[in-house]
């Protein structure tokens, strides 16, 4: 490693309290500084930070035209993000100001796993009897629940979390439907690749595993819902913006959606990971839609397992340091 590197510092943006043992870690290991803030990145700090440094920030720091360009003015030109996705970044923004960035990533076995879990807990309606037990009814009134040996799964998107997913799901004995541009040859033998169309015409359950981009936005609104069999179960634990929330509602109140499973959900960034018990109208949409006894909602932690915040705050530092080296690194988006 060179001489600069050494002596290179990064601000890290959005650090969580789980983050600091990890980073510190990083910076006695590769001998750089690390000034670890809790704040979002925004235009406003940018002009603060030192220049020549490097900025590692997580998916509510959104770096637009005006960032980049204060981050070029500051000779910044190393941007990571701790996190698989990157639709909070305009990435032809910062290559018009030579910023150099790239994301994270983690195992795919903790977000499958937490897909299989919400599946299994809209089929075996986990919400009401969990309701039930808290005033001791233990009635089986409207609990029957359904198996998966019995149902067709649809997976949207079989990238590395998708395919984990597929993986996971040929052990249950479910018949498996997958879409996505690029087929993955390793799931040949076990999902039968389809047109959207024709996953929302047979699939009982359909969990979403695309990015978010402009032509994945709203990929779930009320024209998709429509075409999908009465009572599906929807899985979202990718991205809040895959699914239109007004169409959600609209599904669950008619009992198109028989049941949804989401860790994600549309405009929830002004909410994500805070403590909003005095605030409950924070997101109204959101409180709506989740007070229905078939909607199981969490709070954006599918990802959140002990190896995958270790392996994400590793990758936020190590991708920058490979940029600088111009080492070849999978994780560079420009």
């Amino acid at each position: 490693m060179t001489k600069g590197v050494f002596l290179m510092k990064i601000y890290a943006f959005e650090v969580r309290e789980d983050e600091k043992d990890c980073f510190h870690l990083m910076s006695a290991k590769y001998h750089i500084e690390i000034e670890c803030s809790s704040a979002c990145l925004t235009s406003e700090k940018i002009p603060l930070l030192e220049k020549c440094t490097a900025v590692s920030i997580l998916g509510q720091s959104n770096i637009g035209e005006t960032e980049a360009a204060l981050l070029e003015t500051q000779n910044i030109n190393y941007l990571s993000t701790r996190s698989i996705g990157y639709n909070h970044i305009d990435l032809k923004a910062a290559k018009d100001h030579h910023i150099h960035v790239c994301n994270s990533s983690y195992a795919p076995n903790g977000v499958a796993d937490y897909t299989i879990m919400m599946i299994l807990l809209c089929l075996r309606k986990y919400k009401q009897a969990l309701w039930r037990t808290q005033c001791n009814d233990f009635s089986l009134d409207g609990l029957q629940g359904r198996e998966l040996k019995d149902l067709t799964v649809g997976i949207l998107g079989t990238g590395k979390i998708g395919t984990m997913v597929a993986k996971e799901l040929s052990g249950f004995g479910c018949r498996l439907l997958a879409y996505d541009i690029h087929k993955n040859p390793t799931l040949a033998d076990q999902v039968t690749y389809m047109p959207l169309d024709e996953i929302y015409h047979q699939a009982d359950i359909i969990t979403l595993h695309m990015p978010l981009f402009e032509s994945t936005y709203h990929m779930i609104n009320d024209d998709s819902i429509a075409k999908m069999k009465k009572g599906v179960v929807i899985i979202n634990c990718a991205r809040g913006g895959l699914s239109d929330v007004h169409a959600l509602t609209r599904g669950i109140e008619s009992e198109q959606i028989g049941a949804l499973g989401i860790d994600v959900l549309e405009n929830e960034e002004d909410i994500i990971h805070k403590n909003l018990k005095t605030d409950i109208f924070a997101n109204r949409d959101m409180a709506y839609l989740r007070q229905f006894k078939n909607v199981v909602h969490t709070q954006h932690m599918a990802f959140y397992t002990d190896s995958a915040v270790k392996s994400m705050v590793e990758h936020g530092i190590t991708g920058i340091l490979d940029m600088i080296q111009n080492k070849e690194t999978s994780l560079q988006l420009c």
